[in-house]
């Protein structure tokens, strides 16, 4: 009985059931064996424990690390969490010694460390695989970068783009997500332990001491801040709620892109599915499932929100609730990442067909009107009027703004020459956007050799 004699009876199940968070926090093993480790070793240095007792439980909590992780540890619930099954395991094999290991912390500032040093990893991983996706971005965007395909405003087709530069917006868009992880990796990297309970503990530890031992740059300053806040969880979860909704955005992309009336990519066998009594169908389901998961992980914010916003200081139980959405947020956008990376390097996008969609619905509209502005030095809103007149001539005879003659467009302004017919083009449309951050070949060319150098 972990309790001593407080309590004369025993629990009821149900009391068991809502209380106990083994089913899902034993994910923090390695990170409560790492925080106990660096707590035992600061002990011996006070000489709150021998050094024969920090060897124990050092050697005893490497040994439960091998048993969890070969998947021979019993798990028990009756113990409620990870930290008192690996304590009550860790005093099994080692005797007395463990149970010294305890001195001069809670469970509170022990599961802050832990969830702490769980997030932080998390982040390490994720990062490394946004950079991986941003690469095979930059290397598809390098490939494509003199590809023009429509670039669209409401669905609606606005002005032709090449399909590097619609690929490389991802990659900043990623970037800004590796950089909010960034930002909440640098204020969580304090380190709780040593906050004990909630106001500190009159043995003279070291926290710098273990701060450093973890990895930490720093520990906490308030021992009640420390042990009750979980504002590094919700900064993580908002981070990966903005970084899935980025993924949904492409997935959903790839979705349209797919389908029969665009046929802008194909992805092969591996990231697509069959339908059951359709042998026709490639479905993407992949990218489906890559939009469906933002649900969890926006989910799991809204969820973390709700636990801390009525909770005074210092730690409540309702806590206990911050690791699911935390575990189930990171795992989803893991997923999604990989699932992505591996349909950029999978499609085959369709370059003809893509080109014959840019030239239509009179893409290069807007070419027209700058050409008029800068030529026959019209005003830009008589240049724009003159243009919708353009095209409402061009949508009655069926054709595009090129396959008017010269005579029908003089009727309109006659200001207007032959060499308006330069800037008609697709090519010529995508070349002339030289501006900084715009869609011309070069720059897209340029952009994504920089990106492909900066990830290497």
């Amino acid at each position: 009985m972990q309790w001593g004699g407080r309590f004369a009876g025993g629990p009821s199940v149900i009391m068991q059931d809502i209380n106990a968070s083994i089913g899902f926090d034993r994910k923090l093993w390695r990170q409560d064996i790492r925080g106990s480790r660096a707590h035992a070793a600061m002990l011996a240095m006070i000489g709150v424990l021998s050094a024969g007792d920090e060897r124990a439980i050092a050697a005893g909590l490497e040994a439960i690390g091998r048993e969890i992780e070969a998947g021979r540890f019993s798990f028990d619930a009756a113990l409620e969490d990870i930290h008192m099954n690996i304590e009550a395991r860790l005093t099994e094999r080692i005797g007395e010694a463990g149970k010294r290991l305890h001195t001069a912390r809670s469970r509170n500032d022990q599961v802050a460390t832990d969830l702490r040093l769980w997030v932080r990893d998390a982040i390490d991983g994720l990062s490394g695989q946004l950079g991986d996706l941003m690469a095979a971005l930059a290397r598809r965007a390098a490939q494509h970068a003199g590809d023009p395909m429509p670039g669209f405003t409401h669905l609606q087709t606005a002005q032709p783009v090449t399909f590097g530069h619609h690929l490389l917006a991802y990659v900043e868009m990623l970037d800004r997500d590796r950089s909010r992880l960034a930002d909440c990796r640098r204020r969580l990297n304090a380190c709780p332990l040593g906050s004990a309970a909630l106001a500190g503990t009159s043995f003279p530890i070291d926290r710098d001491m273990t701060a450093a031992a973890l990895g930490f740059d720093r520990p906490t300053a308030n021992s009640l801040d420390a042990v009750s806040d979980r504002d590094f969880a919700l900064e993580f979860l908002a981070a990966a709620a903005i970084g899935a909704v980025h993924l949904s955005r492409l997935a959903e992309e790839m979705v349209i892109w797919c389908s029969a009336p665009f046929r802008f990519i194909r992805l092969s066998d591996g990231f697509t599915t069959g339908s059951s009594i359709m042998p026709q169908k490639r479905n993407p389901d992949a990218a489906e499932l890559v939009r469906a998961k933002t649900g969890r992980v926006t989910g799991g914010l809204v969820a973390l929100l709700t636990v801390m916003k009525g909770l005074p200081l210092a730690y409540a139980k309702d806590m206990q609730e911050d690791k699911e959405p935390v575990f189930d947020a990171a795992e989803a956008w893991a997923l999604s990442l990989a699932a992505i990376a591996g349909m950029v390097r999978d499609m085959t996008a369709d370059v003809v067909r893509m080109r014959a969609f840019a030239a239509d619905g009179f893409a290069t509209a807007t070419d027209l009107a700058d050409w008029l502005v800068r030529v026959p030095k019209l005003a830009f809103r008589d240049a724009h009027h003159v243009t919708g007149r353009l095209v409402a001539i061009a949508e009655a005879r069926g054709v595009d703004l090129a396959g008017l003659s010269l005579a029908e467009m003089q009727a309109v302004e006659p200001a207007i020459t032959t060499e308006v017919f330069s800037v008609l083009t697709v090519e010529a449309s995508v070349a002339s956007r030289t501006s900084f951050g715009g869609t011309a070949p070069a720059n897209v060319a340029a952009q994504a050799a920089h990106w492909l150098e900066m990830l290497a």
